[in-house]
């Protein structure tokens, strides 16, 4: 039984390429790309039917990924965190804990750019599976997720 994401391997590697300049249009960064990739798994819905099989983009640790988003997007471009005096020093950290800062929802997770994030992953698996349905793979991918869904 070979699992079917590893059989898509190189597809994904192809489609990560060609993704690349929607993701510099998308409010990330490449690193903040990257973390966001991590935190995200991919899942063949209704591997069995052929009209309603299709990838989607699990995003449920996505929320707990975001601080550390944020900590890529609040660095400089030589990599070293803004000073104190930018990101508002150890009283901002300390409101931000308490959720008295303005960085978002309730723990802390800026709901635009989380939302903008995972509409970004979605956009990615459809150009995954239109990847694959235009090599002639998509069947042979579906068969194999199927087969371990059994």
């Amino acid at each position: 039984m070979t699992d079917w994401q590893d059989m898509v391997v190189g597809d994904r590697m192809t489609v990560d390429g060609e993704f690349a300049s929607r993701v510099e249009s998308s409010p990330f960064t490449r690193q903040e790309w990257g973390l966001i990739m991590t935190a995200t798994t991919f899942e063949i819905e209704n591997p069995t039917d052929e009209e309603a099989a299709k990838i989607v983009a699990r995003t449920d640790q996505l929320r707990g990924m975001m601080p550390e988003i944020e900590k890529v997007s609040d660095m400089t471009p030589m990599g070293t965190p803004q000073s104190e005096s930018d990101s508002g020093g150890i009283f901002g950290s300390i409101r931000d804990i308490l959720g008295l800062g303005d960085s978002g929802g309730p723990d802390g997770v800026d709901e635009d750019r989380l939302g903008a994030a995972k509409r970004l992953v979605s956009e990615y698996a459809e150009a995954l599976q239109a990847h694959l349905e235009s090599q002639g793979r998509w069947d042979e991918i579906r068969a194999a997720a199927a087969e371990n869904d059994e």
